[in-house]
C-alpha cells in the first residue's frame, strides 16, 4: 500500500467516526439521544445544563477522535520500513502555533457556555408568579408561602404555612410551568436545600438570605423527595421534605385552603393535599424511627 493511500485512508476514517459520533445530533433529539449518564430534570434550569453536558462531551469526543486520528495517522504513515530515519522536524512555528492557540480556543468556548448557562440557573425575575420561604431548623423544615396572608393569625400579617414533625414529612407544594422564586433561611446552623430531580441545591446559611428560582416543567407533575444536603447534626439523615409538583389551579386551591384552616389546625396539611386530589402523606419518603427521648435514655442506662 502506497505512502498516499494510507494517508487518505487515514483521514477517511478521522472523518467517518466524527460523524458517527455527531449524527443525530440536532437541537431537538440532543437532549434525549446523547445524555452521557446526565440525569433527567424536572425543570427548565436541569434541561439548560443538561444541554451544557452534552455538547461538553460532544467537543471533547470530537477533539478525542483528532487526537487518535492523528495518531493512528503517524503509526501507519511513519511506521518503520528500513533502517532510515524518517525526515525530523522541529523549530516549526505554525505547529507550535496550532497546538498553543487550539486549545485556548476550546477552554475559552467552554468558558463562555458554562458563564452563559450559569447565568440562567442562577437569573432572579423582577415578578416571579409565586414566591416560597423556605425555613431550615434542626432537623426539619418549614415553608412559607408568601402569596397568601394568614387571616387567623394576629392582625393577619402572617403567611400561610407548613411544619414539618418527627411524625410528618412536610411537603413543598409547587405549580408547574411557572416562575417560582425559593428565599431561603436558617435558623440555627447550615443546611442546604437539594431537590434531586431540580438536578440543583444551595446551602441555607444563617444570617444570609439564599434565593434561587426555578420553573417546573408543564409535564412533570409528581412528587418528589427532597433533603438536607448538609451535614448538620445528629439527626441531618431524617431531615428530609417532599415536593408536589402541581396544577396553577390546584395550587391556588391548595394556598386557600390553608387559608381557611389557619395555622391552629395541626392537620392543615393533610386537609389541604386532600382539598387538591393529592396523597395526605409523603409518597416518595417516609419519617425515620425518630424516638429520641426513649433513645437518649437507653443511651444513658447503658452508660454511652
Amino acid at each position: 500500500m502506497g505512502r498516499g493511500r494510507s494517508v487518505r485512508l487515514a483521514r477517511l476514517g478521522a472523518i467517518a467516526c466524527v460523524l458517527a459520533l455527531t449524527a443525530g445530533c440536532s437541537r431537538a433529539g440532543v437532549e434525549d439521544k446523547l445524555r452521557f449518564g446526565w440525569p433527567r430534570g424536572i425543570t427548565i434550569q436541569g434541561d439548560r445544563m443538561r444541554v451544557l453536558w452534552t455538547w461538553s462531551w460532544v467537543a471533547a469526543l470530537a477533539v478525542g477522535v483528532l487526537v487518535w486520528g492523528l495518531m493512528f495517522w503517524c503509526m501507519i504513515v511513519y511506521r518503520k520500513r528500513d533502517d532510515e530515519l524518517p525526515r525530523q522536524t522541529k523549530y516549526n512555528l505554525p505547529i507550535e502555533a496550532i497546538y498553543t492557540v487550539v486549545p485556548f480556543l476550546v477552554i475559552s468556548v467552554l468558558f463562555y457556555y458554562t458563564a452563559v448557562t450559569e447565568n440562567f440557573v442562577n437569573k432572579e425575575t423582577k415578578n416571579p408568579d409565586t414566591r416560597v420561604q423556605v425555613v431550615a431548623f434542626k432537623w426539619n423544615w418549614e415553608f412559607d408561602y408568601l402569596d397568601q396572608k394568614d387571616p387567623t393569625s394576629p392582625g393577619g400579617g402572617e403567611f400561610v404555612n407548613t411544619v414539618g414533625s418527627t411524625e410528618e414529612i412536610p411537603i413543598l407544594v409547587l405549580p408547574v410551568g411557572q416562575t417560582i422564586r425559593i428565599n431561603e433561611k436558617s435558623n440555627d446552623v447550615i443546611h442546604s436545600f437539594w431537590v434531586p430531580e431540580f438536578l440543583f441545591k444551595r446551602d441555607v446559611v444563617p444570617g444570609l438570605d439564599n434565593s434561587f428560582e426555578i420553573t417546573i416543567k408543564p409535564d412533570q407533575k409528581g412528587a418528589y423527595v427532597g433533603r438536607c444536603a448538609e451535614l448538620c447534626g445528629t439527626y441531618h439523615a431524617m431531615m428530609n421534605f417532599e415536593v408536589r409538583a402541581v396544577s396553577p389551579q390546584d395550587y391556588r386551591t391548595y394556598l386557600d385552603t390553608l387559608a381557611r384552616l389557619g395555622g391552629a389546625d395541626p392537620n392543615r396539611q393533610a386537609e389541604a393535599l386532600a382539598a387538591i386530589g393529592q396523597p395526605t402523606k409523603s409518597v416518595t419518603t417516609y419519617p425515620f424511627d425518630t424516638d429520641r427521648t426513649a433513645r437518649q435514655a437507653s443511651q444513658r442506662q447503658s452508660g454511652g
